[in-house]
């Protein structure tokens, strides 16, 4: 079964063959390949504070909008919640766009021996497992902006417009235990999700500037796990004319 569709909060881009990527240096590529899986990482490690969060407006406007239906110790109740289920959501994250992105290379590869992998929203959606959720993140304004407050989920697909060049495309497993005690932590860092490598990945793509030894590694790799992905080099590269 192809992951969920049709969720109130996870919409899906309005075209759904838009293309998706992930850059990543080498060693990201093989722990791909070598589990067949992708990894979600725990929204609390993955580096945004404020993931999970509410904004500053939800916070000011929450004892108004609330105060005749829920007391004040059980909103500081929710907000302690929504901390902690933080540890219980687990996150993969796609950059939409038609071509290469300069930006996301330089952020999420920093190095020239990294690989960018290519797919569409819709060969994931249909290749992830049904108890995963997939949709476009929107950016707002997190001081003047209210939040979706109606599904627990909502502050997973948001994010301050700061971080808008990512264009991203997410997929969330929210895998919250029924009573979560305060001493409960999530064991994992992350969670592996199987995955048709062989038909997610359209095309890798060669960080520019790579030495021709790392595009002819990335080459045998692929060989060595049977796998017939073709390999292309960074448009970035293609030299100017003048």
């Amino acid at each position: 079964m192809p992951a969920e569709t049709g969720h109130p909060v996870f919409e899906a881009p309005a075209d759904v063959k838009v293309k998706i990527w992930r850059y990543m240096d080498f060693t990201k590529l093989v722990s791909l390949i070598d589990t067949n899986a992708l990894f979600f990482a725990r929204s609390d490690l993955l580096g945004d504070p404020y993931e999970g969060a509410i904004s500053y407006l939800n916070k000011a406007l929450q004892p108004l909008l609330y105060k005749d239906k829920i007391p004040l110790e059980n909103l500081e109740g929710i907000s302690s919640f929504m901390d902690r289920q933080r540890q219980w959501t687990f996150i993969s994250c796609w950059h939409m766009n038609e071509v290469e992105s300069a930006a996301m290379w330089k952020v999420y590869a920093q190095t020239n021996e990294a690989v960018a992998i290519q797919s569409t929203y819709q060969i994931l959606q249909n290749l992830l497992p049904e108890n995963t959720y997939i949709g476009v993140v929107k950016y707002i304004d997190y001081e003047t902006q209210w939040l979706p407050e109606s599904n627990a989920m909502f502050p997973y697909v948001h994010k301050r417009k700061s971080f808008s060049y990512e264009k991203e495309l997410r997929a969330v497993i929210y895998d919250i235990p029924s009573n979560i005690p305060e001493y409960l932590a999530s064991p994992d860092d992350g969670r592996f999700v199987p995955i048709d490598v062989q038909n997610l990945v359209q095309r890798v793509y060669i960080a520019p500037m790579s030495p021709s030894w790392f595009r002819s590694l990335v080459k045998n790799v692929l060989s060595k796990y049977d796998l017939s992905i073709r390999i292309a080099e960074s448009a970035l590269d293609k030299p100017p004319i003048f």
